[in-house]
């Protein structure tokens, strides 16, 4: 572990106290810590409402019948794709079709930044998903993206397209709170890796999401933004880490955004907001300016990779932030495939609906079926079969997040000056102190995770993809997910074997939330668990508009 972590603030070592978030309502605020604002051209100046709420002024979106903004371009556009509101024709869009239009110029960046920037300022009095909102520099890049496709310049493929960064990744100039007290101010003086490079790629930054404490628990909520809501359901978890990504992208107020995954964190929110989410191969995608730095035994549990509404942006923007930086140790050079060049007929894809951990709820058996179905009709060749190894997840998973008692995160919340967490994280610490081992079980345990690897990837030699549920159940409600934790032993198995793993939407509960479905390939073969989710995608139709 690095001597600075990052250049985040120090403090001598306190007792940590626990405190619930003060807007336990859930209601969506766009807040900036007082004592550390930020300066002007990084974001709007916040204004202070009665109850306390901050809220952010948002140009007014193209289309909209305001003095001084021009809808005469927005006319051919809105005639193009066949009427209706404008900005739910620009908002709904996939960022590979925003793109195309940016690039052919039937559309500007500003148009586009400006309807994003007004469905967040709908949305997120709601849904609570936007930490920090740029709008001033979006704009501003938004306006410079379209000055240089004028002079005939393409920036590169995501030129003009805007992106939200989940607040535990880096962003210059921009506060990356990882969600915890001390760190409410930190300002990085530098983009994480994946973020310079989308934004060398061209992309629009608007903001960043919210997460749970140190990116620690699978529903979103702490005390520095507070809790976000499921789209579908305010009353249910968005899921976690990556909640805050996954529910701005379902609503429409981000094309786009970047999460990180360690044990289900871009999966989870994804299939729970009805999103796709891809965890890249453990190796592929450099973690540099990620916090928390995991590093250790933890390092190749946790990849960094992209969530968005369609199958094919996971498919854009993986090129653009994969590959060695020559910072993070952990990066393979390996080549990346093409999932357009994949013929899919003649797959081998072993399903199975039950890990013998949890017992997922029927409708969730339900859709796994249906989706099997589906890809054998596609003439697939698919089998129910199961690894007899996935029942060692929970044991191995636990431990090596245990192992120590918790020690090493109680330092890291010292370390940054935290001296109060939310009860998300206390129960996380409390869980995981019960884990504590001795140095040489400890050593037995990553024996076991190794032998544990090896009977996974026998069992891969007969098959090119595994089909299974993301989660046992849809979104569960808020502050209950701690109670279900071996219900997420379904995602947990492909970080402890580092696999590639793509969740998309196959389906709906009787409640109206989305059921994802995880479609997981063997190392390096992003491009075929890609290729895979887009057939399911567009066979049962894949992301659906949340009713907000």
């Amino acid at each position: 572990m690095s001597s600075d972590l990052g250049g985040f603030p120090r403090s001598r070592p306190q007792a940590l106290t626990v405190k619930h978030g003060a807007r336990g309502d859930g209601r969506g605020v766009l807040v900036r810590p007082q004592e550390h604002s930020l300066p002007e051209e990084a974001g709007p100046r916040l204004t202070e409402g009665p109850d306390h709420r901050r809220s952010a002024p948002v140009p007014p979106v193209a289309g909209t019948r305001v003095e001084g903004y021009d809808d005469s371009p927005m006319a051919a556009i809105r005639a193009a794709m066949g009427g209706g509101s404008v900005m739910e024709e620009l908002i709904y869009q996939s960022a590979t079709a925003l793109a195309g239009l940016i690039r052919a110029r039937k559309v500007s960046s500003e148009e586009v930044v400006k309807a994003c920037l007004h469905r967040i300022q709908t949305v997120n009095p709601k849904v609570n998903a936007v930490a920090q909102l740029t709008a001033d520099t979006a704009l501003a890049q938004a306006r410079a993206a379209d000055a240089a496709l004028a002079r005939g310049e393409v920036k590169g493929p995501l030129h003009g397209v805007p992106i939200t960064i989940k607040d535990s990744i880096e962003t210059a100039g921009v506060i990356s709170s990882a969600g915890t007290r001390g760190r409410a101010g930190h300002v990085p003086p530098r983009d994480a890796t994946v973020v310079a490079r989308l934004r060398a790629a061209g992309a629009v930054l608007l903001g960043t999401t919210n997460v749970p404490e140190l990116a620690c628990a699978y529903e979103t909520d702490n005390l520095v933004y507070g809790r976000t809501n499921n789209p579908f359901d305010l009353s249910r978890a968005a899921g976690g880490s990556s909640g805050g990504a996954a529910a701005i992208v379902a609503t429409g107020g981000s094309p786009m955004d970047i999460g990180s995954d360690a044990g289900g964190s871009i999966r989870l929110p994804s299939a729970w907001c009805g999103v796709a989410g891809l965890k890249p191969t453990s190796g592929r995608v450099p973690k540099t300016g990620c916090f928390p730095p995991l590093g250790g035994v933890l390092e190749t549990l946790s990849q960094v990779g992209p969530i968005a509404r369609r199958v094919e942006d996971l498919s854009l923007m993986l090129p653009i932030i994969s590959g060695p930086d020559w910072r993070d140790p952990s990066v393979v050079p390996m080549p990346l495939g093409d999932p357009r060049n994949v013929p899919l007929k003649g797959l081998r894809v072993a399903f199975h609906t039950d890990n013998g951990i949890a017992a997922p709820t029927p409708e969730t058996a339900d859709v796994v079926r249906a989706a099997a179905r589906c890809l054998a009709e596609a003439g697939l060749a698919v089998e129910e079969d199961r690894p007899e190894a996935i029942g060692q997840t929970a044991e191995l998973g636990l431990g090596l997040f245990g192992g120590d008692g918790a020690a090493g995160f109680r330092m890291l919340l010292q370390m940054v000056g935290t001296t109060e967490v939310h009860p998300l994280m206390q129960r996380f610490l409390d869980m995981m102190g019960a884990y504590a081992m001795s140095t040489p079980a400890f050593c037995g345990l990553l024996f076991k995770r190794d032998m544990f690897c090896s009977a996974m990837l026998s069992f891969l030699q007969q098959y090119d993809v595994v089909l299974c549920p993301v989660n046992a159940s849809p979104a569960l409600p808020h502050g209950t997910t701690w109670d279900h934790l071996p219900t997420f032993s379904y995602t947990l198995t492909y970080n402890l074997t580092g696999w590639p793993a793509v969740v998309v939407r196959a389906g709906t509960s009787p409640e109206g939330l989305p059921i994802g479905v995880q479609v997981v390939a063997r190392p390096w073969r992003e491009d075929v668990a890609l290729a895979v989710a887009q057939h399911l995608e567009t066979a049962l139709d894949g992301w659906q508009p949340p009713p907000l």
